[in-house]
C-alpha cells in the first residue's frame, strides 16, 4: 500500500525548557525531526510533507541533509491548521491514498507501527496506534483525597494517526468544537469509524526536560550500528593523472580500471554496501556493462548512501587507507578528506584519509599497482 506522511514540526516546544524547539534538538547525536524522517523513507513513503514555520523551513537543509523525498509546508497557529497546510501540500497525491500523521516529537516511530496503523486502516476510517493505560488512575481536585478511576478500555494514544487525504480533508473541513487533540478525534467527529492498532513503548512523546534524557537512554535500543569493510586495487598504466577519493592528482602514470578507477572510492563503496548486506560493487555496477565506462565514481558511492538512507539508516563514519610507494598522498589528504564529506554529507571529523606502503613488498612495492581499503561505520534501525 501506497502512503504518504505529514510531520508536524512547527511548535515551540516551550515546555521542554530553554533552548532550541524540541524538535531541533538532538538524540544520540541527530536531530529530533530526522529520527522520524528515516523512518518514514524506510518504510516507503511516497511523499513526506515536513510542515514547520520560517525559521525552521531555513533550517531543514541542515537537518534533514542527504535524505530525499521530502517537501515543506508552513505550520499555522494551531496543530488542526499545520496538519491541514500538510495536507494541502499533498494535493498532486490520489484522494484515497492514505495519509500519516505524525508528531516530530515522537521520535522512535518504527517500520512494525507504521505497518500496523496501515493494515489497520484497510477496514476503517481512520487508525491510530495505542497503549492499553496500565496505572492506576487518580482523580482528584487540589486539596482534595483522590479517587480511583477505572482504567478498563482506556488508551494512550499515539501517531502516527492514518486516514485516507480526503477522509482527512472533509473531517477538517466540518470541525467546529474547539481545538481537536488528534486527528482520530477529528474523524470521529463526523462518524468515522476508528481502529486501534498496537502502541509501542519506545513511542514515547518529547514533552518535557526529562523526557530528553529518557531519549538518550531509548536510542540505544532503538538503533544499531553496523560495520563495513572493503577493499580495491588497480593496476598503473600510461596517463598523466590518477583519480585518489575523488580527488584529480597530477601523476606519471593512471589507474586501469573500467569506471575512473578510483580504489578508494571503490574500497569505500564496497565497505557501505557490506555494512548493510546489498553485496559489492560489481553486483550494483557490472564492469561488463558498458554504461559504467569511464564513470566518475562518486556516482557509485552515492548509489550505496542512498541505499543506506532507504533503510532509515545513516553513516556514522568512515575511514580510508590508500596503499601505495607513489603519488604522495599526504599533500593531498585533506583535500580528499573534503570531497568525500561533501559526497557523503558528514562533518569532517569523521571522515579519515590515511596512507602507507608495503616498504617495497609486494605489488603495491613494485609499484606494479594501488590498493585501497575502507571501514565504515552505518546506524540503521533495529
Amino acid at each position: 500500500m501506497t502512503f504518504s506522511a505529514v510531520i508536524v514540526a512547527a511548535g515551540s516546544g516551550s515546555r521542554a525548557g530553554p533552548g532550541q524547539a524540541k524538535q531541533w534538538r538532538l538524540v544520540a547525536g541527530k536531530p529530533v525531526l530526522r529520527w522520524s524522517v528515516e523512518a518514514f523513507l524506510a518504510a516507503g513513503a511516497a511523499a513526506i510533507v515536513i510542515v514547520t514555520t520560517e525559521d525552521g523551513e531555513k533550517a531543514l537543509p541542515e537537518v534533514l541533509a542527504g535524505l530525499p523525498g521530502w517537501r515543506v509546508a508552513r505550520g499555522g497557529a494551531t496543530r488542526a491548521l499545520s496538519v491541514q497546510s500538510g495536507l494541502a501540500a499533498l494535493a498532486d497525491r490520489p484522494q484515497d491514498e492514505p495519509v500519516l500523521i505524525h508528531d516530530a516529537a515522537r521520535p522512535f516511530v518504527s517500520g512494525a507501527t507504521i505497518e500496523g496503523v496501515l493494515k489497520a486502516l484497510e477496514a476503517a476510517d481512520a487508525a491510530l496506534p495505542a497503549l492499553p493505560v496500565a496505572d492506576t488512575l487518580k482523580r482528584a481536585e487540589p486539596g482534595q483525597t483522590p479517587s480511583t478511576t477505572s482504567r478498563e478500555h482506556l488508551w494512550r494514544a499515539q501517531t502516527p494517526q492514518a486516514a485516507r487525504r480526503q477522509t482527512l480533508l472533509d473531517a477538517y473541513a466540518a470541525w467546529s468544537t474547539g481545538e481537536p487533540t488528534d486527528d482520530a478525534q477529528v474523524v470521529e467527529a463526523v462518524g468515522g469509524r476508528v481502529a486501534i492498532a498496537p502502541g509501542d513503548p519506545l513511542l514515547l512523546k518529547l514533552t518535557y526536560p526529562e523526557d530528553f534524557a529518557m531519549a538518550e537512554r531509548l536510542a540505544g535500543a532503538a538503533r544499531i550500528t553496523r560495520v563495513g569493510q572493503g577493499f580495491d586495487a588497480h593496476r598503473w598504466g600510461p596517463g598523466e593523472e590518477v583519480w585518489l577519493c575523488g580527488v584529480a592528482i597530477k601523476h606519471d602514470e593512471t589507474l586501469i580500471g573500467h569506471s575512473d578507477a578510483d580504489a578508494g572510492l571503490h574500497a569505500l563503496t564496497d565497505a557501505i554496501l557490506g555494512a548493510i548486506g546489498e553485496g559489492d560493487i560489481g553486483d550494483h555496477f557490472p564492469p561488463t556493462d558498458d554504461k559504467w565506462k569511464g564513470a566518475a565514481s562518486d556516482l557509485f558511492l552515492k548509489h550505496a548512501v542512498d541505499l543506506v538512507t532507504a533503510k532509515g539508516g545513516s553513516l556514522v563514519n568512515v575511514d580510508v587507507t590508500l596503499i601505495c610507494e607513489r603519488p604522495k598522498i599526504k599533500p593531498h589528504r585533506q583535500a580528499m578528506r573534503e570531497r568525500l564529506a561533501q559526497i557523503l554529507s558528514l562533518p569532517l571529523d569523521r571522515v579519515s584519509v590515511k596512507a602507507t606502503t608495503t616498504e617495497k613488498m609486494g605489488f603495491t612495492g613494485r609499484g606494479e599497482g594501488l590498493a585501497a581499503s575502507a571501514v565504515v561505520a552505518v546506524e540503521t534501525p533495529v
